[in-house]
């Protein structure tokens, strides 16, 4: 691997391309999360009784916090960093210089982090603001959206090594993502569903955040907390080297 300083050189590049476009890009993943908190949380809310001892809003809004982090990253290290390397050929514009082809995929993962944690605390903010964050400990979420950015950065960069065309990638988002969305417990506790189920939950990444955030905005911590989060280390460890030869295979030949 030939990675140095200069992965953050590629990480500055799209921040700054960023900020012609950050207000429309924060609206549209502000917006739709904000939806499902308004149309689940206050409306369908109101049908749906106490859950471990809070109401139906309290136990959505923290969740939307981890799913909006999953979505922003997958999104930009998927259709965003194809367009850079397949139609705009930044990627190869990058590799003439002295940067290495390693630390523009690091660069591009870093930045996708970068959305998570940017996109996960805006909705931090918009529940702190309707009064429910329960805890200080809401402190160390955006430490979590770092974990939960760098693994969805990974997996979307293995796909955008592997995908011959962009339509493909609505493969990913059917049979990858919207399953994580719906079955990590985002929006209801896993506990109703069969065992099986449930073990198989250990698997998915978005679960793990979720079991993080939700005890640290709503201030139920536990020891159990540190095994979440060394199972996204482990992730993160394990996945970090597949998309760094994916990509260096695609574009080297």
């Amino acid at each position: 691997m030939d990675i140095s300083y200069r992965a953050w050189k590629v990480f500055w590049r799209n921040f700054v391309v960023f900020r012609k476009t950050w207000l429309t890009n924060i609206m549209f993943n502000f917006l739709e999360p904000l939806l499902y908190l308004t149309a689940m949380g206050y409306g369908m809310g109101h049908y749906i009784p106490a859950i471990q001892g809070m109401s139906y809003l309290q136990f959505l809004a923290p969740g939307l916090i981890a799913s909006s982090a999953m979505w922003a990253t997958a999104s930009e290290c998927t259709y965003d960093s194809f367009v850079r390397m397949k139609f705009q050929k930044t990627y190869h514009a990058i590799v003439a210089t002295p940067v290495s082809l390693d630390e523009v995929v690091v660069g591009e993962m870093l930045f996708g982090t970068f959305k998570s944690v940017l996109y996960g605390t805006v909705i931090l903010l918009v529940i702190l603001f309707l009064g429910l964050v329960r805890s200080p400990a809401a402190l160390l979420v955006p430490l979590v959206l770092v974990l939960c950015g760098f693994v969805f950065a990974e997996l979307g960069m293995i796909w955008t090594g592997l995908v011959p065309k962009i339509d493909t990638f609505s493969y990913f988002f059917t049979l990858i993502i919207t399953p994580m969305f719906l079955f990590a417990g985002v929006f209801f506790p896993l506990d109703a569903l069969p065992l099986i189920v449930q073990r198989l939950a250990w698997l998915i990444p978005l679960y793990h955040v979720v079991e993080l955030v939700r005890p640290l905005v709503l201030g139920q911590l536990s020891p159990v907390l540190l095994v979440h989060a060394a199972w996204l280390v482990v992730f993160i460890a394990i996945f970090f080297y597949p998309p760094l030869y994916l990509l260096r295979r695609r574009l080297r030949g």
